[in-house]
């Protein structure tokens, strides 16, 4: 007996629970409500007219596609400044947004090191140029000596022949002629030695005077200064950043397009563009476009011209518009579209009646609607207000 009545049990305990699924289905699908509001008395009371005051036609309409692309204002140009030489910061003599003109000086470093090199080698050069009057007297000298000695060679050379002299004397004669023809050499080498020295010096003072020029560091053309990365008392060094110019009088809206209307898109192309924080909309050409996508995003960097406008700073926010051709789109008047909580519906004559039908809104172009489901263009819908479309 207790064996059967726990197959009872568990009998009622799945049956039960089948039907509490059931009530669950039921009450999600909304055939079971318990104080529910319906779309419809959101709306209103839920009931529909039996003739609209004021009726309009959905269409069918023929439109320019386009596709927005979001981009950057950027200047022209942005260099950053560099060092060419490690040493300490003495001043900084601009400050981020201040214009600045070609060849002003903007950085100034500590110059005593490189004074120093220039006046070693200005003392370096001076030696060189000393040795160098010095061998030209010696080599002045060698040569007097050669001439003596060859003067005397020859004449003793004559006596040997008349047996005025003996070999003796000749073989003096002649060690002091190779003497002298040694010394000559010498000397010349000295003179080229120091006529190298020279050139030696000169280099070296033409190196520390190009390393003194760097310790003063100039804006290479017309900008404004964006970013004040260094301060008195630090380290430059190549390679390390000091400041950052821009051209502030030539932007550029740099946008990102994806591949899929890249081919709309080339140098020299007019498009339109817009700064909606000015509220301006310019006529864009573009001036560059980088081949080369993101592998990531699929998408490219199309630099445009932007307009002359003293309004318009880097950083800002801008679209470009790129035309994709027309497009047939289902349209009806604004005020046909119905809120019903957060769907869309319009009210659309039947055979002998009218009816809610819930939609998909997109797009706005003046006073209508792009409807992308729920509309084929070609019904009557009721409208709120006052509509040209109105019949």
């Amino acid at each position: 007996m207790a064996r059967r009545a726990g197959k009872i049990l568990k009998g009622l305990s799945a049956l039960a629970v089948g039907a509490l699924v059931l009530l669950l289905m039921l009450y999600m699908g909304g055939v079971l409500t318990v104080n529910k509001i319906g779309p419809a008395d959101k709306a209103g009371d839920g009931k529909l007219p039996a003739v609209p005051p004021l009726t309009a036609a959905a269409a069918v309409q023929t439109v320019n596609e386009s596709y927005e692309a979001i981009g950057t204002v950027r200047p022209r140009t942005e260099s950053t400044v560099e060092a060419q030489i490690s040493a300490r910061v003495e001043e900084v003599l601009v400050k981020p947004g201040q214009m600045v003109t070609r060849g002003a000086t903007l950085v100034i470093l500590d110059d005593r090191e490189f004074r120093s090199r220039l006046a070693r080698a200005e003392e370096g050069l001076a030696a060189a140029k000393a040795r160098r009057e010095q061998a030209i007297q010696g080599l002045a000298a060698a040569r007097a000596r050669l001439t003596q000695s060859e003067a005397a060679h020859n004449r003793i050379r004559a006596y040997v022949r008349e047996e005025a002299a003996t070999l003796q004397d000749m073989e003096k004669a002649e060690a002091a002629f190779l003497q002298a023809q040694a010394g000559a050499r010498q000397a010349e080498d000295a003179i080229r030695e120091a006529e190298a020295g020279i050139k030696k010096a000169q280099n070296f003072i033409e190196e520390a005077r190009i390393s003194l020029g760097y310790t003063k560091i100039a804006a290479h053309e017309d900008g404004q200064v964006a970013k004040r990365i260094v301060e008195p008392g630090d380290v430059a060094m190549p390679g390390k950043p000091l400041l950052v110019l821009q051209t502030i009088n030539s932007l550029r809206l740099e946008a990102i397009i994806s591949e899929a209307h890249i081919q709309k898109v080339a140098p020299g192309t007019r498009l339109k563009g817009t700064i909606e924080a000015l509220s301006l909309s310019f006529d864009a050409t573009v001036e560059e476009l980088i081949p080369a996508g993101d592998p990531n995003t699929r998408t490219f960097l199309v630099k445009v011209a932007l307009p002359s406008d003293a309004r318009i700073f880097p950083g800002m926010f801008g679209r470009v518009i790129v035309p994709l051709g027309e497009i047939k789109v289902v349209t009806v008047p604004r005020n046909a579209i119905t809120k019903v909580g957060q769907l869309d519906t319009v009210i659309v004559k039947t055979a002998d009646t009218w009816k809610r039908v819930l939609v998909k809104t997109g797009r706005n172009w003046a006073d209508r609607v792009e409807v992308l489901s729920g509309l084929t263009g070609y019904e009557t819908v009721a409208v709120s207000g006052e509509s040209r479309d109105v019949r």
